[in-house]
């Protein structure tokens, strides 16, 4: 996503038609006063949701390294109940002035709080989180680390003639393993948790006990969000105000009360989520909102998570594989699963070469990747079963000589988690590549003990330019996707032309039996998912047609077939089931470019989408069909969302 395509959008007519009842259902739901347009402007301070507007990207790190971190590295700072506040609140906040407007750079973060207790009710503890910045508890279970206080992402402000703010580009941020007993703030923030993000800004496991909403409401408009993705957490004492999220996805969690949707709002195995309502007029003002809501998850394995045991020592939990299930993992006081101590990990710094690693992974070690940016001249090969590899503060991958990043063999209960993969200045086939081979399908080895790929995204360009044919390849059967986007540029290094980032596809699977939660696949120049395997599911799908098409002839899918489709299942697949699917346009070179068909499948008894949708954004031309030829075409003349409840 980005600002552009967002500052004066025709397809996003809801929000004129919605925005006072917006307002003051938002109002209602967090108590104010006041409806949001009405609320005190905050001070320029980094308690502020207008701390970004002055600042630009940065390269240079002022934040003093870490003198905590240990084995894990200068970059990653260990809290306990202990230090002195003021010093814990100190170094939030410098790292949060450097972070939250670094969308580009190459600083990144660990926050880790040991367990206890941080901030009081009189003295609440309030900080910000910003790019390549995660943040989490160190117990083993929630409940053991509790923030008196916020831990916020707030809108990024525009300077200019017209100032807007909006979290469209609010990246690369995580939350986990932690409580927040809301306290702090003033005005219009008080006393609620806000964590106005969009993708690959994960919140897992975590508890919060008060008021949170999902966007900044307190700074004057737009106000704008754009997907998020919430797993196996609570939350008590409030409404979760979704407000201006156009899509999103909620899993395994306990939610007192959503306050309403936009285009696509995505539940899974969470009680209390909001029934079933996507119906063909969803996201209309005065429509019903477009839920969907399963009562239960199909397969789900939890993310790895560093801990220390009751010895101090460092552990990383493993939790088991889950059927049908709902509410979150940690609801009973444990979670299923296994500990592994640090000494089975092989530490990866800055200085380490891919010798070394490949050399660790031969001998059977699992791998723990500090904060940075890693250059990768050959390929990582992952080789054995149940090998796990952790990223702490979103270590970045980035192959320098056209080669694949990452591969994997063919064995079950590898676990990837916490990485981001940039293409590289050469053209690489993959960047990430999970090994398959036919026949595993539905083994006991590989159902109780799947491959699991966990908050790991993908980019083309935007840090810096890159190429790639193909981003992320899955042809491991039975494996877990959960939480990935992968985007091929619309800003930053590289984009903005079609021979800029150049790649072809952003996912292809091939495994059978994979199931998929919260997958974003975004701008690429052919085929943007293509789905091979058999018997897949996936919850939730999120797509931007590219934007910069110069001409209908640069991309056709064949001479009689305007545009690719960004969801593509061939011929030979028989069984597929889709929920809760959106694909958006905006072609932005003033060229009336053409989509024929936003998915484009097999018509199979077999093979059944549920509430799907397609919007026109912005910009010429638009998408011709929701799924095969059927469903309203959306333009500048019909927005949208143009809804098909089920196919066939």
């Amino acid at each position: 996503m980005t600002v552009r395509q967002r500052s004066a959008i025709p397809g996003t007519r809801w929000r004129v038609a919605r925005l006072p009842r917006l307002l003051a259902t938002v109002a209602a739901a967090v108590g104010l006063a006041c409806t949001p347009a009405l609320a005190p402007a905050a001070s320029a301070s980094i308690g502020s949701t207008t701390a970004s507007t002055a600042a630009s990207s940065s390269t240079s790190s002022d934040v003093a390294p870490s003198t905590t971190g240990g084995a894990l590295g200068p970059n990653v700072y260990v809290f306990s109940p202990s230090m002195a506040q003021s010093t814990i609140q100190a170094t939030l906040d410098a790292i949060a002035v450097q972070q939250v407007p670094n969308q580009f750079g190459t600083q990144r973060y660990a926050l880790l709080f040991e367990p206890g207790t941080y901030g009081s009710t009189a003295d609440p503890l309030v900080f910000q989180v910003g790019y390549y910045t995660s943040v989490a508890g160190l117990g083993q279970n929630p409940s053991d680390t509790t923030i008196v206080g916020q831990v916020d992402t707030f809108n990024q402000c525009t300077g200019g003639v017209q100032t807007q703010c909006y979290a469209l580009e609010n990246f690369w941020r995580s939350l986990s393993n932690l409580s927040i007993d809301t306290a702090g703030g003033s005005g219009c923030t008080a006393n609620t948790e806000f964590w106005a993000v969009s993708q690959a800004a994960p919140m897992r496991r975590v508890e919060v006990n008060g008021n949170v909403t999902l966007m900044d409401y307190c700074d004057g408009s737009p106000d704008y969000a754009s997907g998020g993705f919430i797993a196996d957490s609570s939350f008590t004492g409030g409404t979760v105000v979704n407000g201006s999220q156009q899509q999103f996805i909620t899993r395994n969690s306990d939610i007192d009360g959503w306050s309403n949707g936009v285009w696509n709002q995505v539940f899974c195995g969470d009680p209390g989520a909001p029934a079933q309502s996507f119906a063909s007029n969803s996201g209309d003002a005065g429509g019903p909102a477009p839920y969907t809501t399963l009562a239960t998850c199909p397969t789900t394995r939890e993310e790895p998570y560093l801990y220390t045991d009751s010895a101090g020592n460092y552990q990383v939990f493993v939790p088991s594989v889950q059927t049908n299930s709902s509410g979150p993992s940690w609801a009973s006081g444990s979670t299923p699963g296994y500990s592994l101590p640090l000494s089975k990990f092989f530490i990866v710094q800055q200085s380490t070469t891919v010798a070394q690693i490949n050399a660790a992974l031969l001998r059977g070690k699992d791998l723990l990747y500090t904060p940075g940016v890693y250059d990768v001249p050959s390929t990582i090969h992952v080789l054995w079963p149940d090998t796990k590899i952790v990223g702490l503060g979103f270590p970045t991958l980035i192959p320098t000589r056209g080669n694949v990043t990452m591969d994997t063999t063919p064995v079950p209960g590898i676990n990837i988690s916490g990485l981001i993969f940039d293409a590289g200045p050469i053209t690489s086939p993959a960047l990430l590549d999970l090994s398959g081979l036919p026949g595993l399908a539905g083994l006991k080895a590989y159902t109780s003990d799947p491959t699991s790929i966990d908050d790991v995204f993908f980019r083309v360009g935007g840090a810096t330019a890159g190429s790639v044919k193909t981003a992320f390849v899955d042809n491991a059967s039975d494996s877990i996707i959960d939480d990935v986007w992968s985007w091929r540029a619309d800003h930053g290094a590289g984009a903005g032309t079609w021979t800029g980032d150049t790649a072809d596809t952003g996912a292809q699977i091939g495994g059978d039996n994979v199931t998929a939660y919260g997958l974003a696949v975004e701008h690429y120049q052919k085929y943007e998912t293509v789905w091979t395997g058999q018997h897949g599911t996936v919850i939730f799908f999120q797509n931007e047609n590219p934007y910069e098409v110069p001409d209908q002839a640069a991309w056709m899918a064949s001479p009689t077939q305007d545009g690719y489709p960004a969801f593509y299942i061939p011929r030979n697949v028989t069984s597929f089931q889709g929920y809760g699917m959106g694909v958006y346009s905006y072609f932005n070179q003033g060229v009336p470019i053409e989509n024929s068909v936003a998915f484009q499948v097999p018509d199979s008894p077999g093979v059944q989408f549920h509430d799907l949708l397609t919007v026109f954004l912005n910009g010429s031309g638009g998408i011709q069909s929701v799924i095969n030829g059927t469903g309203a075409a959306v333009s500048s003349t019909f927005g949208g969302p143009s809804d098909v409840v089920s196919y066939p």
